[in-house]
């Protein structure tokens, strides 16, 4: 197949999108939705901000508090829990994940368009709660080339890749489900991957 080639700033000097609801990106550890999402900042500085979740994990090299995610204790986790601060949260591998309403309503009214990157258990309670948002899940070509792009990030051991993979399988047959997701974009040439997630963002109300 051969790529569509774009530049990092084809469609800078867009306007801002007509449809300002939070965009809600998921798929599968693995997929390339992270990538996705960067380049789309990347592309339009001023009009995305990613809405940075809180977790239990530590965080990995590289990685810094209130950029990559909100490190908090898991008492901490639960206190916010208990005073339903959460949009969404989801326990993964022995630690937990979640979503600030705050950080969603914060950064709406300053004008952004929101970018949550979440799982499917995110995306269930996001579509039972009050939240009006878009939801797009990227999907891996196959499940053969999921594993394969697991495995090749080298960041884990084999039981965690497992347990992703066995996550993957749930989730992909989560998508299927109609009405869930408003786009399905198949990972498997990014350049073709982003111009649909763009082209879905930027369309007309």
């Amino acid at each position: 197949m051969t790529k569509t080639q774009l530049t990092p700033f084809r469609f800078a000097s867009l306007a801002p999108p007509a449809d300002r609801r939070p965009l809600v990106i998921s798929g599968p550890s693995g997929v390339g939705k992270g990538t996705l999402i960067q380049r789309l900042f990347k592309t339009h500085p001023e009009t995305f901000t990613l809405s940075v979740s809180h977790t239990t994990r530590a965080p990995r090299p590289g990685e810094a508090h209130g950029v990559d995610y909100f490190y908090v204790t898991m008492a901490e986790f639960e206190e916010l829990i208990a005073v339903d601060g959460f949009v969404e949260h989801a326990q993964f591998n022995s630690n937990r994940y979640g979503t600030s309403k705050a950080t969603i309503e914060e950064q709406t009214t300053k004008g952004k368009v929101v970018v949550l990157d979440i799982e499917m258990e995110g995306v269930k309670q996001i579509r039972q709660s009050s939240i009006d948002a878009r939801f797009v899940f990227i999907k891996p070509p196959s499940f053969e080339a999921l594993e394969t792009r697991l495995r090749g990030r080298g960041t884990e051991d084999e039981n965690s890749i497992t347990k992703r993979l066995n996550q993957a399988k749930k989730e992909l047959e989560y998508a299927d489900t109609p009405g869930v997701h408003d786009l399905i974009i198949v990972n498997d040439d990014l350049d073709v991957a982003y111009k649909q997630l763009e082209d879905y963002v930027y369309k007309p109300l």
